[in-house]
């Protein structure tokens, strides 16, 4: 069985890719290298280097026959999305639908999407799941929404079957903090330089942060299992970036200098979601407390210092 994956050289897709590989799949990637690193890429897997907007894509379709497709490759950072809203759809709602016609005219038997908690927006009720309101906050929100939609209606006219899930707030190895890394990236990249950490709020905001591992492991479980069926992949526990920092200095065995900024405007004070359907449909739980993920993510930028 040949899985393609695009976005395999970037921070989830290259976990997902080692995941497949070692579960016994054939795989090929397809990544641009915009915010991908070739380094992160396993060399077992076929690779081309390729935007997922180009019509080039049908030449991989009709080459590698993949049985499935885990699409993460994704303009994935709201203040780009802000400042260059046609670019971020170009990437993610077109590149998606290029993805999904040629998943149709090869025969693909299954199409992961990576979807996004910014597709609910400011929330009406904790834990949020999926039946949620979704009212998006910016352009790179809406543009993980809108293939949602073609999903459904490509296994409506095509019979493709595919499963969508929502990310809480993904951290671990690999996550870049320079670029439009998450808070654990950036504090991370801080504290193991000795820098003061810069916490926008009075630090009692709340997210749901996942370790990448157990993100990989519901994108290999969705290949054989959840299907049509979107899903929201989380801890569904709420943790506050004061936690997190108090977490940080116990792994670390440090106090952490911290600096208090005014909010930014437009962050969402509180969010978590409600992982209960992704249980129930796939059988998936994370297997990893915050504890143990900032472990390993610690120990793995420690080793990489």
């Amino acid at each position: 069985m040949k899985v393609l994956i695009t976005g395999g050289a970037g921070f989830i897709g290259s976990h997902i890719v080692d995941q497949a590989l070692e579960a016994g799949y054939e795989v090929c990637v397809i990544d641009d290298l915009s915010t991908g690193k070739k380094m992160q890429l396993n060399p077992q897997a076929a690779f081309y280097e390729m935007n997922i907007a180009s019509p080039d894509i049908q030449q991989v379709f009709k080459n590698e026959k993949p049985d499935f497709v885990i699409h993460q490759a994704a303009q994935s950072s709201v203040p780009v999305s802000v400042k260059n809203a046609v670019g971020d759809a170009m990437t993610n709602i077109v590149g998606t639908v290029n993805l999904l016609e040629a998943a149709r005219q090869y025969g693909v038997r299954k199409f992961v999407y990576a979807s996004s908690a910014a597709v609910y927006g400011e929330p009406q009720y904790m834990g949020i799941d999926e039946a949620h309101p979704k009212h998006p906050l910016s352009p790179y929100g809406v543009s993980k929404y809108v293939p949602e939609f073609y999903l459904d209606v490509y296994r409506h006219l095509y019979g493709l079957t595919y499963t969508a899930f929502r990310y809480a707030n993904v951290y671990g190895e690999r996550q870049d903090p320079k670029g439009e890394g998450g808070v654990v990236s950036i504090f991370v990249d801080r504290a193991l330089a000795g820098q003061e950490l810069v916490v926008f709020g009075d630090g009692e905001q709340t997210r749901d942060f996942v370790y990448v591992q157990d993100v990989a492991r519901a994108n290999i479980m969705a290949l054989a299992g959840g299907d049509n069926e979107i899903l929201n992949i989380s801890t569904n526990q709420e943790t506050s970036v004061n936690q997190l920092i108090q977490l940080m200095n116990e792994v670390l065995g440090t106090t952490l200098a911290v600096k208090y900024k005014a909010p930014r405007e437009g962050d969402i004070v509180n969010s978590y979601l409600d992982n209960t359907k992704a249980t129930e449909k796939l059988g998936w739980k994370p297997q990893y407390s915050l504890r143990q993920g900032l472990e390993k993510t610690l120990h793995f930028y420690q080793m990489s210092k």
